[in-house]
């Protein structure tokens, strides 16, 4: 069965001509656009994608040797590479139909033209036009698997009573296209949850996409989420999906969704209640069918009391909320992940049958782990890294003593269970322990330097 053909443009001086295309394809084409001024394409490729573009190569400055026709090809190929474009002359040669294919012409048609040539070779090129487009959004999803593989760990580990609740709601939820708000403190795995979610969904079979939106500066928003069209800004070189775009038909995942600006919420806002994106530089509004789960290590709720959060967003992202228990809340299932990351890290650095002393269990299950997995993890790592021994024993883990908590100048937090002061204490540490190399301790905190920089501001740690 043929696809639609959803809209083309007609660019004729003649208006005879193009009433008669019109007319003629109107019955074959959802929408047809004809335009008389050539000097307007650039306008009308900013404005909207076409299926195929019919162009015809003598206007009226150059009756008969096609020239400014290519001219205006090579226009339209330098701002869209990927159009399907079907050139349309009275005065046809092969050295001018020859020209114009190796220009990138998709095909060549004689005016006055044969009715059903002409629709036949309209459907061929919107053909090859839904092919380009497959094409770049099977490049742009391999991208996103290819980034996707890269993550920390690929499975949920635990058997803890506090997990086992949390599956339980995956396993209700996941069936539905219900929008998912995963709270919980860094490290514990929300994006694990997320993807999980997308597994066992119906959408299972297309795209998982993951942003982080506490990377995205407001100037980079708009154009990473909705995309943009070539020469919407000094470095769009190419026209550009977005990531709704993308995560069509799919799951799209926003973590850190507590760090965007009232601006932002507001345009995010936007675009869930249309379910369309406009892409910058274009007015064309793009409908998307797409899977939402946002996550946040935020008290969203009281957010929206102090009014940092709009509470209609809220509604609108937390059909359900899943809240993942911090690791300190499921010490049971610390042996359990130290030994998945054994395995991994011990392979990597080529230590075969490294074990872990029960000493060292308990050692772990003692810490508080205020990273939470992603610590633990990279406790797991570096002790593998510097031990000399063929099992992990208490003093491979000595750094962990020596993170004893960070003093300031004016309070004593060594007590404190607020999760703030224990966010804080960490980011000193890790600033400490790095000698304020920001890099570093954004990578041993697992987090990207943008992010770090606004919790430093956020606790005004000098």
């Amino acid at each position: 069965m043929e696809k639609e053909i959803q809209k083309i443009l007609i660019i004729d001086d003649d208006e005879d001509v193009l009433f008669a295309a019109k007319m003629l394809l109107k019955k074959h084409v959802k929408e047809v656009l004809i335009e008389k001024d050539p000097r307007k394409i650039p306008f009308l490729l900013n404005q909207s994608s076409y299926d195929v573009i019919l162009l015809d190569m003598n206007f009226s400055q150059d009756t008969t040797s096609g020239k400014e026709g290519i001219y205006w090809l090579e226009q339209i190929k330098e701002r869209d590479p990927s159009a399907v474009v079907i050139l349309i002359t009275a005065y046809g040669d092969v050295e001018t139909a020859v020209s114009a294919l190796k220009k990138g012409a998709t095909d060549f048609v004689l005016k006055p033209w044969q009715n059903e040539k002409l629709i036949a070779t309209i459907h061929a090129a919107a053909q090859l036009k839904n092919s380009y487009n497959q094409v770049n959004r099977l490049q742009q999803e391999k991208q996103q698997l290819e980034e996707s593989i890269d993550a920390p760990f690929k499975s949920i580990i635990g058997e803890s009573k506090a997990l086992r609740n949390v599956f339980t709601i995956i396993d209700k939820v996941a069936a539905t296209d219900a929008n998912i708000l995963i709270l919980g403190e860094n490290g514990t795995g929300k994006e694990l949850i997320a993807r999980a979610l997308h597994k066992k969904s119906r959408r299972k079979d297309k795209s998982f996409v993951s942003v982080d939106m506490g990377a995205l500066t407001d100037s980079l928003f708009e154009s990473e989420l909705f995309g943009h069209k070539k020469g919407a800004f000094t470095d769009a070189k190419i026209d550009r999906a977005g990531r709704f775009e993308i995560a069509d038909q799919g799951t799209i995942f926003l973590d850190e969704i507590g760090n965007l600006s009232a601006a932002l919420q507001a345009k995010l806002l936007n675009v869930l209640q249309s379910r369309t994106v406009t892409r910058l530089g274009s007015n064309e509004a793009i409908p998307f069918d797409t899977r939402l789960i946002c996550a946040t290590n935020e008290d969203i709720h009281s957010m929206v009391a102090k009014g940092n959060f709009r509470q209609d967003l809220l509604y609108r992202i937390n059909t359900v909320e899943i809240h993942l228990p911090a690791l300190r809340d499921r010490i049971e299932d610390i042996p359990l992940l130290a030994n998945h990351f054994l395995e991994i890290y011990a392979a990597k650095y080529k230590k075969d049958n490294m074990k872990i002393d029960t000493s060292a269990l308990r050692l772990l299950q003692k810490y508080p782990w205020p990273g939470n997995i992603r610590e633990l993890q990279h406790a797991i790592e570096r002790a593998i890294i510097m031990s000399d021994h063929s099992s992990l024993q208490s003093d491979d883990f000595f750094f962990l003593n020596n993170k004893g908590p960070v003093k300031d100048n004016h309070d004593n937090m060594e007590d404190s269970f607020n999760l703030d002061d224990v966010e804080k204490q960490t980011i000193q540490k890790a600033i400490q322990i790095h000698g304020g190399n920001i890099s570093k301790a954004a990578e041993e905190l697992g987090l990207t330097r943008a992010s770090l920089y606004r919790r430093i501001s956020k606790y005004d740690i000098s």
